[in-house]
C-alpha cells in the first residue's frame, strides 16, 4: 500500500490554536467540515468504526496515517490484520452523524497528543417545560 495523503493542515492547525488558547470555534468547525479525514471500517461490511460513551456513539476520524496507527497500536495491532478505512469530508461525517437515530459525534485523533471532539446537535427538552 503507498503513502496516503488526506487534505487535513488548515485542521490541525486550528486544533493547535485551541489547544494553545485563541482558537475561534468558527473556523475550527469550517476546518473540520472541509478536512479530508481517515474514517476506520469495521466487519465485513465495511462499517464505520464507532465507539460508545456517555450514551453517544462517537464516529473515530483521524487527520492521517500517523494518527490512525498510534490509535491502533494503543488498541492492540495484530501484525498479519489488515486494518482498513475510507476518506471523507468532515462535512459528511457530520451529515451521516446528523442521519443516526441515536447522538452520534465525531472524535478526530483519539488518543493523539490533541484529540477533538465535534459533539451531535442535542435538542433542549427543557424548553417550554413548567417546573412542578
Amino acid at each position: 500500500m503507498g503513502v496516503v495523503d488526506v487534505d487535513s493542515g488548515r485542521l490541525r492547525s486550528e486544533i493547535a490554536a485551541f489547544y494553545a488558547g485563541f482558537g475561534a470555534p468558527g473556523e475550527l468547525t469550517a476546518a473540520f467540515e472541509s478536512s479530508a479525514l481517515l474514517v476506520p471500517l469495521t466487519g465485513p461490511e465495511d462499517r464505520v468504526f464507532t465507539l460508545e460513551s456517555g450514551g453517544i456513539a462517537w464516529l473515530c476520524a483521524f487527520t492521517g496515517v500517523a494518527e490512525y496507527a498510534r490509535f491502533m497500536t494503543t488498541r492492540g495491532v495484530v501484525a498479519d490484520q489488515e486494518y482498513r478505512f475510507h476518506t471523507f469530508l468532515g462535512r459528511r461525517l457530520r451529515e451521516f452523524a446528523a442521519a443516526q437515530t441515536d447522538p452520534t459525534g465525531v472524535a478526530v485523533d483519539m488518543l493523539g497528543a490533541r484529540p477533538m471532539t465535534f459533539p451531535p446537535d442535542v435538542p433542549d427538552d427543557s424548553a417550554g417545560r413548567v417546573r412542578e
